[in-house]
């Protein structure tokens, strides 16, 4: 027999019975619940907030990672220094799986909002500590190793933002609207990146390289405690989801979510974190590595390469949510099906164009490698809160997103770089992306399709 029940054969617990004197029966699923307008709306906002401050603090650190190798590793040549600090980045995704366990425990055990409001604060906190922390010049070695241990709080309380901000919309949305309110999550994570990038930009140009050093670089990250301590505020004034709640009261929630997710949801975990890897690699390489790659590699300006893109992300933001209404209509499997095929047609072509040196072309380009990532992008929250039943929901997501992106989201700047090393091929990155498009194909098609049925709890 399976350890992975069908759908259509939801407990018959909740979902079946009847409120005293209602008549009425109570579904399964969030979405069948009362919940106002209003409630929503705060919903929305408690999600976006926290996947905003840390890919908001993640575009920061990227764009001003030469001035912050400087102040914590001024006696490094500049390269040797930039490395560094990139490494004290990488490191930070190595505890994305622990992370996964905890706060999924936490959020199938204690409750999503709890483990939501935990996170932010801790993110948050975080963030503002690295714009406190001395230069090198006035603590010595103790400034890169303070950084250190701060990078790996932030990574570990970041694992459990995405899954967690994901499920709590998937199980407060309308039952034909789980896909569109889902994609709150990815377009929180680059409405983040635009204005930390806007940010450190400006700064970049306002300040003098003596200013920026001393004090400048700070400013950006002292920005988190407001932003995080608003975010936390809205999510201790909503109540967990309905699915959660309606468990909690009938104590169904499960004691060792993870034991029971390694346990009986094997293979479900296993196609999660093949679904996933496109979505990794691609993120990174098309969000985060690709102005490195059209200066470095190909010879852009780096203010050419910035304002592509920048409006890469502009674009990209507004495609999510028709992907999330796409995936609502059609399917999470024919939208994320989709997104593997136009990755593996389409990939090479188009960083064969970026090669021609035309601004224009490149803005297009992006933006058609954007729209592309979008397709997954804006479809996989849902499809992967869906996958899991409600006891390991948080767990299920939280432990397959971050082990996905800790082996191949983090590391796909270091893997395109060496491959262009190795290969001489200035086109390997694109390959690299069609081998990971090829295994969240299988994945996907492997797996059933979820968005018209009702979510269930075991």
């Amino acid at each position: 027999m399976s350890n992975e029940p069908n759908q259509a054969a939801t407990m018959p617990g909740p979902s079946s019975q009847q409120k005293p004197g209602s008549g009425e029966s109570r579904p399964a699923s969030g979405p069948g619940h009362t919940v106002s307008k209003e409630t929503r709306r705060r919903v929305i906002a408690a999600s976006f907030i926290g996947n905003f401050v840390e890919w908001f603090d993640y575009a920061v650190y990227g764009y001003l990672a030469v001035t912050i190798a400087a102040v914590f590793f001024p006696e490094s040549n500049p390269q040797t220094g930039l490395l560094l600090t990139f490494a004290l980045f990488a490191i930070s995704f190595l505890v994305r799986p622990l992370g996964g366990f905890v706060w999924g425990h936490i959020g199938d055990r204690v409750g999503r909002r709890t483990a939501l409001s935990l996170s932010i604060l801790i993110m948050s906190g975080a963030t503002f500590c690295i714009a406190l922390i001395p230069g090198y010049a006035t603590i010595g070695i103790w400034a890169p190793i303070l950084l250190l241990i701060i990078r790996v709080a932030q990574g570990f309380s970041a694992s459990g933002e995405y899954a967690g901000a994901s499920a709590f919309l998937v199980e407060y949305a309308p039952a034909n609207k789980r896909g569109l309110y889902a994609a709150v999550v990815p377009a929180s994570t680059a409405a983040g990146l635009l204005l930390g990038s806007l940010l450190a930009g400006l700064l970049t140009i306002l300040l003098t390289a003596d200013a920026m050093q001393g004090w400048g670089w700070r400013l950006p990250f002292l920005l988190a405690a407001p932003m995080g301590l608003i975010g936390r505020y809205i999510r201790t004034k909503l109540e967990d989801t309905p699915v959660f709640r309606e468990l909690a009261a009938e104590d169904q929630t499960i004691k060792a979510p993870v034991f029971g997710l390694f346990r009986n949801h094997w293979r479900l975990l296993l196609r999660a974190v093949g679904a996933v890897l496109l979505n990794a690699v691609g993120f990174y390489v098309i969000l985060s590595y690709m102005p490195t790659y059209l200066s470095s590699e190909l010879g852009l300006g780096k203010t050419e390469s910035f304002l592509a893109t920048t409006i890469a992300l502009v674009t990209y933001i507004g495609f999510i949510f028709l992907t999330g209404m796409l995936s609502d209509r059609y399917g999470r499997k024919k939208v994320l099906i989709a997104a593997s095929l136009t990755f593996i047609v389409l990939t090479v072509p188009a960083f064969a164009l970026l090669g021609t040196g035309n601004f224009l072309v490149i803005v297009l380009v992006q933006v058609l490698l954007g729209a592309m990532l979008t397709l997954n992008d804006g479809t996989l929250p849902s499809f992967l809160a869906e996958m899991f039943p409600t006891r390991v929901r948080y767990s299920g997501f939280a432990v397959s997103f971050n082990l996905s992106n800790a082996l191949f989201g983090g590391t796909a700047p270091f893997m395109a770089t060496l491959l262009i090393a190795a290969t001489k091929n200035e086109l390997a990155p694109a390959w690299y992306l069609v081998a990971a498009a090829l295994v969240s194909l299988v994945a996907v098609a492997l797996s059933r399709e979820t968005c018209k049925e009702p979510l269930r709890h075991e």
